[in-house]
């Protein structure tokens, strides 16, 4: 089998997809997540499946990558994802639903951010609390694929990957990562 041309099509999506990317709002992003770090914000980050391994890879990336370029405060990153025993007790206790709500339940402050990461942007759990989020006063970053779904209309923040392609849509969401931190470690460097 010869896959060069699947190869090759990939490749080109993935081009055109980061090509139509919205600087403005990764922008806007960067200096929330900056003004969330500077009041000492707790950040809680959470997604299914391949975007909950994005939600880890963040926590990461920002509570160590980025953190450690950074004088003075530091990011305070939460995986909620990152939990398996927590998320299982919730999901067998109460429902699969309410597994990242529930984990702000009563430790959500209205300084806090949430940042919730959905390829459809309608993934049951994720909406639950982030309109948890937003009843509790937190501005909320929403990272999406597609159309945006719910996540996008309820999101104060939103990157969206306007592809209809999971796969394509979780690799640019691990570019949104690494184009973050490396934006704001190359800024700190320069003061």
């Amino acid at each position: 089998m010869d896959y060069k041309k699947e190869i090759t099509s990939y490749i080109r999506r993935e081009i055109e997809v980061l090509q139509k990317l919205n600087i403005e709002a990764i922008n806007e992003v960067i200096k929330v997540l900056e003004e969330a770090r500077e009041r000492n914000a707790d950040i809680y980050i959470f997604g299914n499946g391949g975007s909950a391994a994005t939600a880890s890879h963040i926590c990461c990336d920002f509570n160590k990558g980025a953190s450690a370029e950074t004088k003075g405060k530091k990011y305070r990153f939460h995986c909620l994802s990152d939990n398996v025993p927590t998320m299982m007790a919730i999901a067998n206790d109460i429902s699969y639903e309410e597994v990242f709500r529930e984990q702000l339940r009563d430790i959500l402050k209205e300084t806090d951010l949430v940042i919730g990461i959905s390829g459809s942007g309608n993934s049951a759990n994720v909406i639950h609390a982030v309109e948890y989020a937003k009843n509790s006063g937190c501005r909320v970053i929403g990272i999406t694929g597609y159309h945006g779904g719910k996540l996008k209309q309820l999101a104060d923040y939103h990157l969206d990957v306007e592809i209809d392609d999971m796969q394509i849509s979780e690799d640019v969401h691990m570019i949104f990562d690494h184009l973050m931190m490396s934006c704001i470690k190359r800024m700190k460097n320069h003061f």
